[in-house]
């Protein structure tokens, strides 16, 4: 009886010391995943350097960041998707890209590709007051 909870308590302490290992391992990961991910939406660098290749894209109002980025990164504009919708929610252009078609470079960075992307709104004609 004795030796069962010997062996019982020195099992539980192996269990415990693993699954403090892991639970430390996971968020290692973790925060390099997002020190990543956080560096990269500020200092992502263009895809090519140089000249780059020129990419007519269409985005139509129904697309939402995520499917644009989808979009980019099929035609080799970007590396990430998942990046460039952090990017495209943390930019001053966030209020300001709309639908069209555009000339994008793989040359360009993110910021330079929403600042092309960038859809003057037509103003409202105000209603004059009687």
């Amino acid at each position: 009886m004795k030796a069962f909870s010997i062996i019982g308590a020195v099992a539980g302490a192996i269990f415990r010391v693993v699954a403090a290992v892991a639970v430390v391992y996971v968020i290692y990961r973790g925060v390099g995943i997002c020190y990543n991910y956080g560096y990269r939406i500020f200092t992502e660098p263009a895809v090519a350097i140089g000249e780059g290749r020129t990419v007519t894209v269409s985005v139509t109002e129904e697309m939402n960041p995520m499917e644009i980025g989808e979009l980019f990164e099929s035609r080799g504009l970007i590396r990430d998707a998942k990046l460039f919708v952090l990017q495209y929610y943390l930019s001053e252009y966030v209020k300001d890209v709309g639908p069209g078609t555009f000339e994008l470079s793989t040359a360009m960075t993110v910021e330079e590709m929403m600042q092309a992307m960038v859809v003057e709104k037509e103003e409202e004609p105000e209603e004059e007051a009687e």
